[in-house]
């Protein structure tokens, strides 16, 4: 069962991606709306099952993409393409599938560096995507994977593996949740922020949820 805070995440970010939609209507080349948008969706993905969140987070990447169409030099677009690299990378449960989604992720985050050299959250993600396929090796050969990216728990017929079954689940469980944490956290901030940046009425923003 989703907690409280869960659910105000939830409502925010629905409610955020509406305005994108609808402000994206009136003007396909607002980069800032295209990359809120693309943050909103990354936030809702965590929310869904392991095929949803993935094409959710490629929708994302098909949005910041569109962004760096038209500017190409967004250095936030960068970085949140490098988040949603990273977080589709971690979601698939093959290292050499999830190589090119690591590979790209540090280079975004190297450019988004090279844009705005002073900030401190687009040096500290690079500094993090260089430990990212080493912490993904570590899921795969502690077999977390299976629960985390989607191939279900092994059946068990004793009591015993049961409640080893049920102990790496929670251990999956809370490593999904320190692994989207530091992806996904940031990005939903910077998505609230750019919304209270921009046009929209404040009377249309639902309140930031509770972290």
């Amino acid at each position: 069962m989703e907690s409280s805070s869960e659910l105000d995440s939830l409502h925010f970010f629905e409610q955020a991606l509406k305005i994108s939609e609808a402000t994206y209507a009136s003007n396909p080349l607002d980069a800032d709306n295209l990359t809120r948008w693309a943050g909103a969706l990354l936030e809702l993905s965590q929310f869904q099952s392991v095929p949803d969140s993935q094409k959710m987070i490629q929708d994302a990447i098909s949005k910041l993409e569109e962004a760096l169409s038209i500017n190409p030099k967004k250095h936030d677009a960068l970085w949140c393409l490098g988040n949603a690299q990273t977080s589709f990378a971690f979601l698939t449960n093959k290292e050499d599938e999830a190589r090119p989604y690591f590979e790209k992720a540090a280079q975004y985050f190297q450019q988004a560096v090279d844009e705005d050299p002073s900030n401190e959250i687009y040096l500290k993600s690079l500094e993090i995507s260089a430990k990212a396929p080493e912490l993904h090796q570590e899921i795969i050969k502690q077999g977390l994977g299976q629960q985390m990216l989607g191939a279900g728990p092994s059946t068990s017929t004793s009591t015993s593996s049961s409640a080893k079954t049920a102990t790496k689940n929670k251990k999956s469980s809370d490593l999904k949740y320190d692994i989207f944490g530091w992806v996904i956290l940031a990005v939903g901030i910077v998505a609230w922020v750019g919304f209270a940046k921009s046009q929209i009425p404040s009377s249309q923003l639902p309140p930031l949820p509770p972290r």
